[in-house]
């Protein structure tokens, strides 16, 4: 074989191999390539995927649903103890309170009887906790069966963006000059001068800011700051743009009012004092009562006969055959104590239903507050008073809850009949001069005596009522 030729060949197979070779690296790469960009393609979804939603709703409401969602939202309590509450065996409580977020998170969102509190959750994505409060973590946690969409993301929300140090502000040394300033501008209206007007508590025992300001400052913190659950009209500090030094001085002011208002307090007890109380009606009638179910030229309930008004009068002048107290208020301490707890008359004895505290009320009414009201309402029914006046005293203090026209509340709609401001002022003046004076038992309504109100004011506001309508 010639050499020469071999060796070409063999150059020429070599080099044929190594083109192969390269083309082939080339080839093989190349699917690589194609294989790495759908990899690409395929992680974009994702990303898209774990962008957060973001959540929008009102915070302030949030607030109060985290305070009490089931006022803040009209909601019946549920019928049994919130299940968390029973596994973590946290005490005894109400229905109501197992269900509150405050109660087991606290005030200072540090936690409460045992319970985790929600501080970890400030400035978190809102809808992780959105999550959580419909059961991501617990099914036992889930409000979703109490709670709309728009108001878990309220609560969320204000979970999320408006915790802050509650301690270090109620540490804060507040100035109470200023602190009044501020209540005057923003509650006075409701809460009156002496901040008495409306008590939060049963009548036989009684709550009032100074109560909380003293007992619970991170509470009232939680008030000032967000409003009252359930009702819209409570200005809320955030909104109106009250700094933490605002909170400290109006907690400071509080802090030194007064605890008590005895003379209310005892007018709503005369008025009713089983709704005052909250208490369950006595079964029987009141064991003096022999006549008719009747009181004023109405048909009255067995629990009715028990009402001091029922025997004694809206004018204190005596009604259904008994007499009048309007010249007891002269009588000493220990003289009408005696007639209350049975000393003076064994079926005139309310001490089962009265504490000490609850009887020293009732005195205080009668020394102080019985005034006798034929000055201001004629025999007809009607007043001598200003309606001009009394409509800006209505709309200052009244308008609000009964409406332009005082019909917003039917008090006897549950009965399936028609009473309205206007109603009673026009039937009853008398007794409307009395829940003016001192407010609705069992409600959160004004005392007329604890706005400021004079004499002369109950029978101007009595003249404007007057005026409106009565169906």
């Amino acid at each position: 074989m010639n050499t020469k030729r071999v060796i070409s060949i063999f150059i020429i197979v070599a080099g044929l191999i190594l083109v192969l070779a390269a083309c082939g690296g080339k080839a093989t790469e190349a699917p690589v390539v194609a294989t790495e960009a759908p990899v690409a393609a395929t992680e974009a979804p994702v990303a898209a995927t774990e962008a957060p939603v973001a959540l929008s709703g009102d915070t302030i409401r949030g607030a109060k649903l985290y305070d009490n969602w089931m006022k803040e939202l009209g909601a019946d309590v549920p019928a049994a103890m919130n299940p968390q509450w029973v596994a973590a065996k946290a005490g005894d409580t109400t229905v109501e309170k197992s269900y509150r977020c405050v109660i087991c998170h606290g005030w200072s969102y540090n936690g409460e009887a045992g319970f985790a509190g929600v501080s970890a959750s400030a400035g978190q994505d809102a809808n992780g906790i959105l999550a959580i409060l419909k059961g991501s973590t617990d099914a036992n946690h889930d409000f979703s069966a109490f709670m709309d969409e728009q108001a878990l993301t309220d609560a969320a929300l204000y979970i999320s963006e408006q915790q802050i140090d509650v301690a270090a502000v109620v540490a804060m040394t507040g100035n109470g000059a200023n602190g009044k300033t501020l209540f005057t501008d923003n509650c006075v209206e409701c809460h009156g001068p002496d901040t008495v007007a409306i008590s939060f508590h049963p009548d036989n025992a009684p709550e009032y800011p100074a109560n909380i300001a003293n007992e619970d400052p991170m509470e009232l913190l939680g008030k000032l700051r967000f409003g009252q659950p359930g009702i819209a009209d409570m200005p809320s500090g955030v909104d109106i743009g009250l700094t933490d030094q605002d909170y400290a001085d109006m907690t400071a002011f509080l802090k030194a009012q007064p605890t008590a208002s005895p003379v209310t307090e005892g007018g709503r007890m005369y008025d009713n004092w089983i709704a005052a109380f909250g208490a369950t009606a006595p079964e029987t009638t009141q064991p003096l009562w022999t006549g008719p179910l009747e009181s004023g030229g109405e048909v009255i309930a067995a629990e009715d006969t028990w009402r001091c008004a029922s025997c004694h009068g809206w004018d204190y002048n005596g009604d259904a055959g008994f007499k009048g107290i309007l010249a007891d208020k002269n009588l000493s301490a220990a003289d009408l104590t005696a007639w209350l707890d049975g000393t003076k008359n064994a079926d005139h004895n309310y001490s089962s239903y009265f504490t000490a505290d609850d009887m020293g009320r009732m005195v205080a009414f009668i020394q102080q507050g019985i005034v006798d009201k034929s000055t201001f309402i004629n025999a007809d029914g009607t007043v001598n008073g200003d309606a001009a006046h009394g409509k800006e005293l209505f709309n200052a203090s009244c308008k609000t809850c009964h409406g332009e026209d005082g019909k917003s509340i039917n008090f006897m709609e549950g009965e399936g009949g028609e009473e309205y401001f206007g109603s009673v002022a026009v039937e009853a003046p008398f007794e409307f001069f009395n829940k003016a004076s001192f407010g609705q038992p069992g409600e959160a309504m004004p005392a007329g005596l604890n706005l400021g109100w004079t004499l002369q004011d109950f029978a101007d506001v009595l003249a404007f009522a007057q005026t409106l309508p009565t169906k």
